[in-house]
Parts: C-alpha cells; sequence; structure tokens
C-alpha cells in the first residue's frame, strides 16, 4: 500500500533520435574508372572534381558556357531532372542532347559518366 505520499513517476529518458545522414551515391566515371561516394545532390561537376579528373568549366558553374557536358551511360534515373533552362543552354552551346550539364546534374543515386576528354 502506497502512503499518502504521492508516487513519482520516473520518466524514461530516451536518447535522441539522430537525424538520417544523407545516403550517399557511387559516381563512376570511364574510361578511366576511378570512382567514389558523394552524399546525394552533389553535383557530377564537384564529383569530377573531387576524383582528381578535369572538368571543362568556363562559367564557374553557373550553368551558362556548356563545357561541362558529359554522357551517362548508366544510372541516368538517379540523376536530378533536367530542367528546361539546362536544355535551353545544352541548345545554345551545341552540346549533344544526350548529355547532362554537370554543373547542373546532381547525383541520388549511383550513377557511371564518362567525357571525351577523359
Amino acid at each position: 500500500m502506497q502512503s499518502g505520499a504521492r508516487s513519482k513517476r520516473r520518466l524514461e529518458r530516451r536518447a535522441p533520435v539522430p537525424y538520417a545522414a544523407p545516403m550517399d551515391a557511387r559516381v563512376r566515371f570511364e574510361p578511366s574508372g576511378r570512382s567514389l561516394r558523394v552524399p546525394e545532390g552533389t553535383s557530377l561537376l564537384d564529383a569530377a572534381r573531387e576524383a582528381g579528373l578535369p572538368m571543362a568549366s568556363a562559367c564557374g558553374a553557373d550553368g551558362i558556357c556548356g563545357r561541362c557536358g558529359v554522357e551517362v551511360l548508366d544510372g541516368a534515373s538517379a540523376l536530378s531532372l533536367e530542367t528546361e533552362a539546362e536544355r535551353a543552354v545544352k541548345r545554345r552551346n551545341r552540346v549533344p542532347e544526350a548529355e547532362r550539364l554537370a554543373c547542373r546534374a546532381q547525383v541520388a543515386g549511383d550513377v557511371s559518366i564518362t567525357a571525351t576528354y577523359w
């Protein structure tokens, strides 16, 4: 039996749930065979530079020069959607329709790419 004193309820303290870390994706560069893991949302341009590969970009990655065109060999669906602005830059700079601008395309999953100058 309890005496007249209030019983104190002990609250369990739970460890805070850590926020889920962003997923990472593997980017493979052909024909060099180099690959690395990058956080989702990383541009292909940043991934190539991180891998130590040369990547043309006269506009400073502002998406206007069209020099960073890359061919997606595998995993095109794991990239951000191509915008109308990206398509316009590609048309203006005669970048083939099948290529993506590395400064605009962001990874959301595993992808393999190549460029004519690698």
